[in-house]
C-alpha cells in the first residue's frame, strides 16, 4: 500500500572524479537532472593529477544513493564518496573555514569542533604524542595525524570519503593559527567526585573499545535499560565502534584509574542546529557529581559546534537526566512524544560550571 503523505526529499553531498573532457561535469548534471535531483551547491576541489567535484544535490523521495553513483557512472565518472548534507554543507570551504577559526579564537576549547568543519570529518580528537594508537590497518586516507607545537597530535577521521591535501593544508593552517594566537588546545580535564575522587575527562577513541565494552558488562540491567531503552548486557562490537567515533557527533568519557567510569555523546541530527546526547554512567558511580560534569563537557562541546539545542529521549519514569541538567546549570524544557519525555536543552554560555561537590582543572595547563 503506497503511503499518502509526503516524503521529504533528502539532500547528499557527493564528491565525483570525472574525467578531464569538455562537458563531463556538465552531462553528468544533466543526468541528475533527469533523475529529479535538484543542485544545490558545487565546488572543485584540486588533486594530484586533477580535481574532485563535490556536488549538493537535493534527490527525489525514494531515490537511493545507489542511483545517484549510478548516474554518475552512466557519464564515465567516479563517486569518491557520498553522505548525507544539510543546510551548513552549502557554505563555501573557504567561508566555513574563516568562521571555523574565528569560534575557535573566540571560544577556547573549540579547537576540535572548529577542526571538524574545517575538515568536514566525522571525528577529530586531541591526544598526547604516541597515545593515538595504531591507524595503519585503517582505511588510506580517510585518518590523519596533525602535530601541534606543544606536543599534542589532532588525530582526524572520515569514513564518507578520503581527506585531500587541500583540506589538509586547511586544517594545518587552523592548527598555526591557535598556535600562534595563543588559543588553548582541548586537553583532557581533571574533576574531583563528591566524595574525593580523582577523575579525568577526555574524548573517546577506538583504543577505549575494551573498556567501555567492560563498562557495560559492570552497569546494571536497570542502567542499560534506562540509556538503550531495550534489554541487553553485551554491546557488539560495531556498537563499540559507532560509540566510540560516532559520525558527525563526538564522545566523552571519565576515567578513574584504568577504568572507564562513564561516557557521554553528542549526535549531529538532521536539524542544523540541533544534536542529539545521551549519557551513560556506571551505577557505582551514580550521584557522585560524574554526570553531571559529563554533561557540561558535552554542553561545551556541543555549543563550540555552533548546536543550540541538544535533545535527549527518557523514558518516562526517569528523570535523572532533569535533574543532572538543573544541576549543571542548563536550562532545560520536556514534553511528551512518542511514549517518551523529550528532553531540550539550551546550552547557554555560562561562566566555567563547577558541579556540586566536583572540582574541574585543567591537565598540563589552564583554561
Amino acid at each position: 500500500m503506497e503511503p499518502t503523505g509526503k516524503t521529504t526529499p533528502l539532500t547528499w553531498r557527493l564528491r565525483v572524479q570525472l574525467d578531464d573532457s569538455p562537458g563531463a561535469l556538465a552531462r553528468v548534471t544533466i543526468r541528475l537532472a533527469e533523475r529529479d535531483c535538484n543542485v544545490l551547491a558545487l565546488s572543485v576541489i584540486p588533486v594530484p593529477g586533477g580535481v574532485i567535484d563535490e556536488i549538493v544535490v537535493q534527490a527525489a523521495p525514494g531515490l537511493l544513493p545507489a542511483d545517484l553513483v549510478e548516474a554518475i557512472r552512466a557519464e564515465g565518472g567516479r563517486c569518491t564518496g557520498i553522505t548525507n548534507a544539510d543546510l551548513r554543507d552549502l557554505v563555501d570551504a573557504p567561508t566555513a573555514a574563516l568562521r571555523a577559526a574565528g569560534n575557535a579564537v573566540r571560544h577556547p576549547g573549540s579547537a576540535c569542533a572548529a577542526l571538524r568543519a574545517v575538515l568536514a570529518a566525522d571525528s577529530v580528537v586531541v591526544l598526547p604524542v604516541g597515545t593515538e594508537g595504531d591507524l595503519d590497518d585503517e582505511k588510506p586516507g580517510h585518518h590523519v595525524r596533525l602535530l601541534t607545537r606543544d606536543g599534542l597530535v589532532v588525530v582526524a577521521r572520515r569514513g564518507w570519503s578520503p581527506f585531500t591535501q587541500v583540506e589538509l593544508a586547511r586544517a594545518a593552517a587552523l592548527i598555526d593559527l591557535l598556535d600562534e594566537s595563543g588559543a588553548p588546545t582541548p586537553r583532557p580535564t581533571a574533576m574531583i567526585s563528591a566524595d574525593g575522587m580523582a577523575l579525568v575527562l577526555r574524548p573517546g577513541g577506538a583504543a577505549d573499545e575494551a573498556a567501555v565494552a567492560a563498562l557495560h558488562t559492570r552497569c546494571s540491567m536497570r542502567t542499560l535499560f534506562t540509556r538503550y531503552h531495550s534489554g541487553m548486557r553485551t554491546l557488539p562490537r560495531r556498537w563499540l565502534h559507532r560509540l566510540l567515533s560516532p559520525p558527525r557527533g563526538a564522545t566523552v568519557v571519565a576515567q578513574c584509574a584504568d577504568q572507564v567510569v562513564a561516557l557521554g555523546q553528542v549526535i549531529r541530527t538532521s536539524t542544523p542546529d540541533s544534536a542529539e546526547i545521551s549519557l551513560l554512567v556506571e551505577d557505582a558511580w551514580q550521584h557522585r557529581g560524574v554526570g553531571t560534569a559529563l554533561l557540561c563537557a558535552l554542553a561545551d562541546t556541543a555549543r563550540a559546534a555552533g548546536y543550540r539545542e541538544l535533545v535527549a529521549w527518557c523514558l518516562p519514569s526517569e528523570t535523572g537526566l532533569v535533574r543532572t541538567a538543573a544541576r549543571a546549570g542548563l536550562e532545560t524544557a520536556v514534553r511528551r512524544e512518542d511514549g517518551l519525555l523529550r528532553l531540550s536543552i539550551t546550552p547557554t554560555p555560562a561562566p566555567l560550571r563547577t558541579p556540586a561537590g566536583a572540582t574541574p582543572a585543567q591537565i598540563g595547563g589552564t583554561r
